[in-house]
């Protein structure tokens, strides 16, 4: 088979339809019987027949020929209205209109997107010259951060506690770590890779991904490695944040900055159980995020405490190589079948990414429609719903049925472990997972056990559970989250009058569009309350927003010359309460349902519960009227 043959079998055939658009700048491609219909959870079955898409592959491949013999020299692009119809037939769908900007901007095809900052007028880059900016962390969002700075013309420098660039993915070496969302989405819109191995790459793939983004954007001179950032304070008569931080060797680092962008993320600091006992085990005990390498599993009695995203992925990896394996569980998880989650990429696929224009954008864009808002609906609450409590409306109780006969269906063989393994909370209601069988297929091992009975306490041979039985082990391993509702933590940061950030939080995070706090001027964060998502999107996205929207903030100071920004109270409130209102109404808002999405008191601090062209619309540029700006005049532009 030719390796254009072996593109064409592995194409998502939809992307290379639309792709032959613009080879030939023939839009009769769009041939209705050829238009996908997809099935939920699918990896994007086109829903043709086979014989159809033989047609297709058969019609596709002299185009292709002539384009690789020829000058490659392209006609010109599609205008907008056949955009707008190659939109709606990679997405199988007729797009709503509130969409198509959106999603246009996504797409850039012409290679710009709004996310670019655009800052040439000489005025302003003189401005922007005289802004110095630090960001903390250096871990996907704070190397974005970085990236828009330069493109901005702005100074800046990153502190990064760690001795390289990569965030989670330095930190989290635990054995099966990967991401969870599709890698050709999983990556900066502007920087694509061709090359992804798996669909959902490894942990070693992704960190070398990040390491060659900063060394291609010069990033790297502009990181101070082992460097701590542990306060704050904002000078209120100079308008500008100190920072103190600690270097490798205990020495004190000072800066001073017009603004900070921390970009720390919510998911890096290990949080472990408040069991009773914990200090006793006399055995070896870690958590999954500060993974011991130098202890060597085989052969050994070990414990897991835990059965989330971490867990997940790490259970079926130690399984077969110790002695035994008791996984103690709370809840289980949801798991949504995802057949292709540990598949290698054709090379035939990664050669059509390379060599066929515009395929990387449009497959992108299709991995990007799937997953946008589709499934908000199906986790979304109704008011009226009258039903059992495992299900918060009529089309989540649907959605659960499907995920719970996917999920029975592999312990048909196991029936001690259907009611565990199945949750009895709402779909939405916790982080679901991605499955292609092997979980449950590690919980079905002979060496390991699931436990249900909750722990009472821990003692210096292992483990008690309420029922008496004590579970002597070797190894207690933690895949028991972090503390993600202590944004920010454990940093001091005072504002305006040195009040301290944490204090008026009181537990309870909370930002304007997740990024800025009333009365504490020119701090910025990224990925902050409010600001993850759960079914719908990737977080880069999130961050591609956040940055667009704070190297917005700081041009607003440059254009009005004002030294500090801050959100006004009442905007802050009211965008606060919209999403509170908005998160009751979700499946993780649900009273019945306990996650790390909610703090102490209840309260979603985690979540976003709008729709991603909303944090898009919502980012596009801020709005002056929201912000109290304290100017100086005479550093304004012109």
């Amino acid at each position: 088979m030719s390796t254009l043959d072996e593109a064409l079998e592995a194409a998502h055939l939809p992307s290379l339809i639309v792709c032959l658009v613009h080879l030939t700048g023939d839009a009769s491609w769009l041939r209705p019987e050829w238009k996908p219909t997809y099935t939920p959870l699918s990896r994007g079955d086109t829903g043709l027949s086979q014989d159809e898409e033989a047609k297709i592959r058969a019609a596709a491949k002299p185009v292709l020929e002539a384009w690789l013999a020829g000058d490659r020299t392209l006609p010109p692009p599609p205008p907008p209205e056949t955009v707008r119809r190659m939109m709606d037939f990679v997405a199988g769908a007729e797009i709503p209109e509130g969409y198509a900007d959106f999603l246009m901007d996504e797409l850039a095809l012409g290679g710009e997107s709004t996310k670019d900052p655009k800052w040439e007028a000489p005025p302003l880059k003189q401005a922007a010259r005289r802004l110095k900016v630090v960001v903390v962390g250096a871990g996907m969002s704070g190397l974005l951060a970085g990236i828009r700075l330069s493109q901005a013309g702005v100074d800046f420098t990153i502190l990064e506690k760690n001795p390289d660039v990569g965030g989670t993915w330095f930190e989290n070496t635990y054995p099966g770590c990967r991401v969870d969302s599709s890698n050709h989405m999983y990556s900066y819109s502007f920087e694509p890779n061709h090359a992804w191995p798996q669909h959902f790459s490894t942990q070693p793939v992704l960190l070398d991904y990040f390491r060659s983004v900063a060394d291609r954007y010069g990033l790297r001179e502009k990181i101070r490695f082992r460097t701590t950032v542990e306060e704050m304070a904002w000078d209120e008569g100079r308008g500008l944040w100190r920072v103190k931080a600690v270097d490798a060797e205990g020495r004190d680092v000072s800066l001073e900055a017009s603004a900070v962008i921390c970009a720390v993320g919510q998911l890096n600091r290990p949080r472990y159980p408040d069991i009773p006992g914990r200090d006793s085990f006399g055995g070896i005990a870690f958590h999954s995020a500060e993974w011991r390498h130098d202890v060597d599993l085989a052969g050994k009695r070990v414990a897991v405490i835990g059965t989330g995203a971490s867990a997940f992925q790490f259970v079926p990896e130690i399984a077969p190589c110790v002695a035994s394996l008791k996984v103690f569980q709370r809840t289980p998880p949801w798991c949504f079948p995802t057949p292709h989650y540990h598949e290698d990429v054709p090379e035939g696929f990664k050669w059509l990414l390379e060599h066929v224009p515009y395929y990387d954008k449009w497959y992108r864009f299709f991995l990007f429609w799937m997953v946008t808002d589709g499934l908000l609906p199906a986790v979304k609450a109704d008011p009226a719903w009258d039903g059992p409590p495992s299900a918060v409306s009529a089309a989540n109780a649907m959605f659960r049925e499907m995920i719970a006969q996917a999920l029975a269906a592999q312990v048909a063989d196991r029936p001690d472990l259907v009611d565990k393994v199945i949750p009895s909370y709402p779909v939405g209601g916790k982080r679901a997972l991605l499955d292609n069988g092997v979980w449950l297929a590690a919980l079905k091992r002979e060496n390991v056990s699931l436990v249900t009975e909750p722990i009472a306490e821990i003692t210096p041979k292992g483990l008690k559970t309420q029922d008496g039985t004590e579970h002597e082990v070797d190894v207690i391993i933690y895949g028991t989250g972090f503390h993600a509702s202590r944004f920010l933590w454990p940093m001091k940061i005072k504002g305006r009058g040195g009040r301290d950030l944490h204090e008026t939080w009181g537990g309870d995070p909370r930002a304007y569009l997740g990024m800025t706090t009333p009365g504490f001027p020119n701090l910025f964060m990224i990925y902050g309350p409010n600001t993850n998502i759960v079914v719908n999107g990737s977080i880069i996205f999130f961050s591609e927003c956040s940055v667009r929207y704070i190297v917005g903030c700081l041009k607003l100071l440059a254009e009005t010359g004002a030294k500090a920004l801050e959100p006004k109270r009442e905007v802050f409130e009211a965008f606060n309460a919209r999403v509170d209102e908005a998160n009751r109404l979700m499946a993780w808002g649900s009273p019945n349902v306990t996650s790390w999405y909610k703090n102490e008191a209840g309260r979603v601090t985690q979540n976003w519960p709008f729709g991603l062209v909303d944090y898009w619309r919502a980012t596009l540029e801020p709005n002056p009227d929201d912000f109290v700006l304290e100017r100086d005049r005479e550093a304004a532009v012109g």
